[in-house]
């Protein structure tokens, strides 16, 4: 008789939890209850192109978590790749001309036509190329340029900034031309052609052509009117040290390995936030590299591309 009342006791406990444990795991519709439509929620496991995603009432799990700051880390790097080549490629370029010697006042001269001994990007083998780095600090810079060439200037971020010669606003007969740094407040002269640049570091470059298939009169033509120099030097220029560079190696290349995350921080850390893109900047600023912080990516991040 004890062992029926005893059994009759545990079945209606057992029989009570799993009415109490069934109630919990369905939560009673209420007054306000709203209907989820099909799709909003987010499914307990998800079988995705990076592997398995299993989360909990909508909250991923430890590992899936890991797995995709991992995947959103690859995705930043790989957009910020593909928007930074140009700053990239102008440092790649900045550090191949200043191998034959400082900014300003070296000017490199293809005198016998560019050759494969020149590592640059989309040359060729007929134009006169002459080139050279200009750096500005707080003054403006004075470039005295030739007739008869395709000049431009683009910045460290490889932007435009002013053409010079053909396409320029000498019309082809040289001129000076004035380059003020960023944010430059100062007085601006007369006589001068005035571009302004919203980096320290610029590109210079300028294209002679052949006559009946000598190089000389267009190289002879800049070594004789090229110079470059602050305004403040304007009544004593400093003298241009001309570099001819055919059959010389160079590389003006960005680099195609983890060396081309230091080449764009090294342009990021070198200008103002300004002249760039902001939208560019907070992506490049989302994998570490970001103006005045080191760029240092842990072992995660550096493993996260292969």
């Amino acid at each position: 008789m004890k062992t029926n009342k005893l059994f009759t006791l545990t079945l209606a406990v057992l029989t009570a939890s799993c009415l109490v444990t069934t109630a919990w795991a369905t939560p009673p519709k209420m007054k306000m209850t709203t209907e989820v439509p099909s799709g909003i929620a987010t499914p307990d496991k998800l079988e995705t192109r990076i592997g398995t995603l299993t989360s909990f009432d909508g909250v991923p799990d430890e590992k899936t978590a890991q797995k995709v700051y991992d995947n959103l880390d690859f995705q930043r790097a790989v957009q910020a790749y593909l928007t930074s080549i140009p700053i990239a490629s102008m440092s790649g370029m900045r550090k191949g001309l200043l191998t034959f010697g400082p900014a300003n006042t070296t000017a490199l001269l293809f005198e016998n036509q560019m050759d494969s001994k020149a590592l640059w990007l989309t040359p060729n083998t007929v134009s006169i190329y002459m080139v050279m780095w200009l750096e500005l600090k707080d003054e403006p810079m004075v470039l005295e340029t030739p007739p008869n060439v395709l000049g431009i200037i683009d910045n460290h971020w490889f932007q435009y900034v002013a053409d010079f010669g053909n396409a320029g606003p000498d019309k082809g007969q040289g001129g000076k031309f004035l380059i003020l740094p960023p944010g430059y407040k100062g007085e601006v002269p007369e006589g001068y052609h005035v571009a302004r640049t919203a980096t320290y570091g610029n590109w210079v470059i300028w294209r002679g052509s052949p006559v009946n298939g000598d190089c000389a009169p267009a190289v002879n033509t800049t070594k004789k009117i090229f110079r470059v120099y602050p305004l403040s030097q304007k009544n004593n220029p400093p003298k241009m040290n001309f570099i001819n560079v055919s059959g010389k190696y160079h590389n003006t290349i960005h680099s195609m390995d983890y060396r081309f995350w230091e080449e764009i921080n090294d342009v990021v850390q070198a200008e103002p936030s300004f002249g760039e893109n902001p939208e560019i900047l907070g992506l490049l600023a989302s994998i570490g590299i970001e103006k005045g912080k080191p760029f240092n990516p842990d072992a995660r991040m550096k493993k996260i591309p292969h």
